[in-house]
């Protein structure tokens, strides 16, 4: 007779498995073994190992570059990867992927497997540095503030798993994992394309503002199209003057195609080369030249965007067809003097003098063309920046840019950009109501404007349900990848309001290695750290805010946000008392 040997309940079960693994661990190794492994052992003892614990992990393997860890929920291993990933920002040494899958998993001597760490494995193979990946099925087991933090879900193929798997992402676009063969692009996956900033070729290099205001009108064209996915200007603008490979600003951006070019400009002629580029394999598929007069280059505009369209096959309505053919001004000149202006008013420059230069620029543009709506939507831009930064220290600023912005309107009802100023000016006022209708009436015009559906997320942030903000201001990041900190610091906000004073604090640590410089970030950290009884490392927070700021005052800071519910400001202040910290 021979023995039958049963597979017991404990060497077979459902569980978390988090696998991470150390980004480019051989390269260290070899170029300096006995830092490496310092670094490592630091890891291991002050960071990985304590939080594992803390998240009740059980580190079932551990590898030379990494780890198999297992956990009694998906929240535990999922809560544990972000705490471990942002603990590790700005380190200089050790980064990491991570994957997440919630599986079937056998124990067998010192050894694991099965799907849950296959899928695991696999998604942790995907992640780019820094990055946390978990599987369609972790985020069904996830309460729904977690998973409003992650992005994606689009199903891929892994290799050697037989189902497609959707990919969820904290806090990037989802990379594709690459295929031998290019893979088709799936049809029901909404189009999405990048503008990179287009390569300024005239001689003088001042003509840099006059190449940046051609590429952002082309951005604003194509993102009237409902069906199209356009990522923002501040995103893709991060790549301006920097060697990239195209197929790498697909994965990074989280799009289909990307549109690169250059424009020439000499007296009254421009010459404009574009290039439509498939972002997943690098091909082109689209190229065009124009060599027009200034005075053709909204034609140029136009045309450039309807080609775009047409490569891509989006069926326009009659409504967007009309919108992208609007010219705004007969007066190439205005247009010019337009240019400089939103150039000055976007710039990170926040400075008086910079003010001052779209003050005149806008004016010069009006003196131009009086009929001309843009420049006014520019003043009231302008004026809205004065209010705060008082940078000429009169009362009502609001009053002067709300004018603008009216007559802009007058002017042109239908243009996103000054819907979306009217929205601030109000959501400043308190106003909420009318600064939602606003920001409604933007998106209408414009479906894919980031900063108006990031707004709406921050009206309903300071509203009294701030987590009904989180949709929006996930969807403002995905258009924003590379530049949307100011989302991630009212995701912060959202959930310090909420009470979920954890990932309050992780979104800040998030928010302050995209912005170093930010005060209120920290501010709001505290109050956190507060509420969580973390009075030390409130007190550490409190002297780097010292150092950036040291006149500043919380409560003064606080004071002016448009909150809607008074308890929400007593709670935020009542956690920095907690921290046992004075104002």
């Amino acid at each position: 007779m021979t023995d039958t040997i049963e597979t017991t309940p404990a060497d077979r079960r459902l569980a978390a498995i988090l696998m991470a693994d150390i980004v480019g661990y051989s390269q260290l190794m070899g170029a300096d073994q006995s830092s490496t492994m310092n670094a490592l052992r630091q890891l291991r003892s002050t960071l990985f190992n304590p939080i594992v614990d803390q998240h009740r992990g059980n580190i079932r393997k551990s590898m030379g570059d990494g780890w198999l860890v297992e956990f009694p929920s998906i929240s535990d291993a999922v809560t544990c990867a972000i705490a471990i990933q942002t603990g590790l920002i700005g380190h200089d040494v050790i980064r990491l992927r991570i994957g997440i899958h919630i599986g079937e998993v056998f124990f067998e001597a010192d050894d694991v497997f099965g799907e849950g760490v296959n899928v695991a494995a696999r998604l942790e193979a995907l992640a780019a540095p820094g990055q946390v990946l978990v599987s369609d099925t972790s985020m069904n087991s996830l309460d729904q503030k977690t998973a409003a933090i992650f992005q994606g879900g689009v199903a891929q193929k892994l290799k050697n798993i037989a189902r497609p798997v959707g990919v969820w992402s904290w806090p990037n676009a989802i990379p594709i994992e690459r295929a031998t063969k290019p893979e088709a692009v799936d049809p029901t996956r909404e189009p999405s394309i990048a503008v990179l900033a287009f390569d300024n070729l005239s001689r003088d290099p001042e003509q840099e503002y006059f190449s940046d205001g051609i590429t952002e009108d082309i951005i604003t064209d194509l993102s009237k199209v409902g069906s199209l996915l356009v990522i923002s200007r501040n995103s893709s603008f991060a790549y301006k003057g920097k060697t990239t490979d195209i197929r790498q600003v697909g994965r990074e951006l989280g799009v289909s195609h990307v549109l690169e070019g250059s424009i020439r400009r000499v007296a009254d002629r421009i010459r404009v080369n574009a290039q439509l580029i498939d972002a997943k394999n690098g091909a082109h598929l689209w190229a065009e030249r124009y060599d027009r007069q200034i005075t053709d280059l909204f034609a140029v505009q136009d045309d450039l965007t309807m080609c775009i369209v047409d490569a891509l096959k989006i069926r326009l309505t009659a409504v967007e067809h009309k919108r992208i053919g609007m010219v705004p001004t007969a007066n190439p000149e205005a247009h010019d003097w337009f240019l400089k202006g939103r150039e000055a008013v976007l710039s990170s420059d926040n400075t008086k003098e910079v003010f001052e230069l779209a003050l005149r620029c806008f004016n010069r543009a009006i003196e131009l063309d009086p009929d001309y709506a843009e420049p006014y939507a520019g003043l009231g831009h302008a004026y809205t920046r004065e209010f705060q930064n008082k940078w000429l220290g009169i009362p009502n600023s609001l009053e002067h840019s709300q004018r603008f912005i009216d007559t802009a309107l007058q002017k042109n009802p239908d243009m996103p950009y000054a819907h979306y100023l009217d929205a601030i000016n109000k959501f400043w006022r308190g106003e909420h109501a009318a600064s939602n209708e606003a920001i409604d009436r933007a998106l209408s015009l414009n479906p894919n404007y980031a900063m108006a559906i990031g707004m709406r997320g921050i009206n309903a942030v300071n509203s009294g349900a701030p987590l009904d903000g989180l949709p929006d201001l996930e969807r403002a990041l995905q258009l924003e990848p590379r530049a949307g900190h100011l989302n991630v610091h009212f995701m912060g906000m959202a959930h310090l309001l909420a009470g979920d004073f954890e990932t309050a604090v992780l979104r800040f640590k998030e928010r302050i290695a995209a912005s170093p410089a930010t005060d209120l970030s920290r501010g709001l950290m505290i109050s956190a750290f507060g509420h969580l009884g973390r009075v030390e490392e409130a007190k550490e927070v409190r002297r780097e805010l010292k150092e950036i700021n040291p006149g500043y005052s919380f409560s003064e800071h606080v004071g002016r946000l448009p909150l809607q519910v008074p308890a929400a400001l007593n709670m935020l202040l009542d956690g920095y008392k907690k921290a046992d910290l004075k104002d």
